[in-house]
């Protein structure tokens, strides 16, 4: 009888990764005959050139109803959309492969490692306190695919899982994003629109990300050490097992000066990435060409043949399918909502139900709002485009301030960044890293709360000083 209970107490297993996106695919669908459809008119930012939401102008409009053919289609337009995000994740884990066959970063990696013999912890706070720099300050998030592996290598040498190699580069990075205290594409967008001081009121974002850091960093520890008295207990125990890059660090041979070589041209090409995208406006393609060149100078200098520079590529490509196809699987449900053009009618609901809130709660709501929307318009300036022109005059009719709107939406934006599957960022990481989002949902979910837990707390502290200047 016992036997029998316990079976059927364990019998609850999670969706496959793809079967979950399906079942949010289908019910983006079924809202499309229940929602009504509704859009704003868009007007020009003068200054910017920008379109923008006239916050008076929704109305509903006549749509027709998706058929089930639609349904379908939106799978293969969703990865059309998403391609430069899906061939950006193949050329990024294909070039580092070919970087990997060399020997290069193992060796690298390999004397890291005995450099951070006994001070693993210090390690896993340095990476995320870099990373959480690069997020605040140029709005690191797509670059964090490159770091990845090096990432993973180093904490499994370091007697951790590929968990926590990804959670200290992409979650350091998150910690900076969301606390965005310089960061240019969200809080700068939202500033310009809000017609506030650019980046005034840094002070408090400092303070927030301050205590972001420090709970971010317990919490990867807190696992990290488990993982480590405990092997057994790793979300991707699977992995682990099927990985082969434990590092031998106990005797490790000098690096050849083509290997050397091939380290300088690495670190080379990461600073021209930063100056590309802090100077030259360089995007996903930019940084593809990039690192495609690196990876065909990177197996010439480690004097591969051209064959094997190309099944190397092919290789580490093969190694990412799961995750970069999913990317694209995902943005179904943005073109489902798209084309249903409920998305809009969404958001003028959600607006009004802030409005009938007493003032302490409203901000909450109006955090919740940006929250909701980030899960159908994943891009931090696309979003303030869209919401911020309608919150700004709701945050005045209520005698909120501007600065504290635009920190529900930099916190209702940022935050589920970390979670929500349409996130093209989020699934590119998790590709690279091979972790499955099923398991990587149950790693978050404690921290995703925290971290709600904290925002709700600055956000009534924002309203309680009136957070200026206005």
């Amino acid at each position: 009888m016992g036997d029998t209970l316990n079976k059927k107490k364990h019998s609850f297993r999670m969706p496959h990764t793809y079967a979950l996106i399906g079942i949010f695919i289908v019910i983006a669908y079924i809202l499309t005959f229940i929602v009504p459809s509704g859009v704003y008119d868009m007007i020009t930012n003068e200054e910017t050139g920008a379109s923008m939401v006239d916050p008076d102008t929704y109305h509903k409009v006549d749509s027709e109803s998706l058929g089930l053919f639609r349904l379908f289609l939106a799978v293969p337009k969703g990865m059309e959309q998403a391609a430069y995000v899906i061939f950006f994740i193949f050329i990024i884990a294909g070039a580092f492969q070919v970087v990997t066959e060399t020997g290069a970063i193992e060796g690298a990696i390999k004397r890291l490692a005995r450099a951070m013999k006994g001070k693993e912890v210090l390690a896993i706070i340095v990476f995320v306190f870099v990373f959480s720099i690069g997020g605040a300050t140029i709005g690191m998030s797509q670059e964090t695919v490159i770091f990845i592996p090096i990432g993973i290598m180093l904490a499994r040498s370091l007697g951790y899982d590929a968990m926590v190699g990804f959670a200290m580069i992409s979650l350091g990075a998150q910690v900076g994003f969301q606390s965005g205290w310089l960061n240019p594409f969200t809080v700068g967008v939202a500033h310009d629109v809000a017609e506030l001081p650019m980046f005034s009121g840094i002070a408090l974002r400092l303070v927030l990300w301050a205590v972001y850091l420090i709970v971010t960093c317990w919490f990867i520890i807190r696992y990290a050490k488990k993982v480590k008295d405990d092997p057994s207990k790793s979300l991707v125990r699977e992995l682990e097992e099927e990985q082969d890059e434990t590092l031998d660090l106990s005797n490790i041979p000098k690096m050849s000066k083509g290997q050397i070589m091939v380290l300088l041209l690495v670190a080379a090409a990461l600073i021209l990435l930063v100056v590309g995208i802090s100077l030259w406006d360089w995007y996903i393609t930019e940084m593809s060409a990039l690192f495609l060149i690196m990876g065909i100078l990177a197996g010439i200098i480690g004097r591969q043949s051209c064959s094997g520079i190309c099944d190397a590529f092919i290789e580490g490509a093969r190694s990412v399918v799961f995750g970069s196809l999913l990317v694209g699987v995902a943005q179904a449900i943005v073109i489902i909502f798209n084309e249903g053009q409920i998305l809009d009618t969404i958001v003028y609901g959600l607006s009004n139900a802030v409005m009938i809130l007493p003032q302490s709660l409203a901000v909450l709501g109006m955090m919740v709002v940006q929250t909701v929307i980030n899960f159908f318009v994943n891009s931090g300036s696309g979003q303030a485009m869209i919401t911020m022109p309608v919150m700004i005059p709701i945050a005045d009719i209520l005698g909120i301030t501007r600065q504290t709107a635009v920190t529900c939406f930099q916190l209702g934006d940022g935050i589920s960044n970390a979670l929500f599957p349409t996130s093209p960022v989020l699934m590119a990481v998790l590709s690279v890293a091979k972790i499955p989002y099923d398991k990587y949902v149950k790693f978050i979910l404690p921290l995703f709360g925290i971290w709600i837990g904290i925002a709700a707390v600055f956000l009534l502290i924002c309203n309680f000083i009136n957070y200026g200047p206005f």
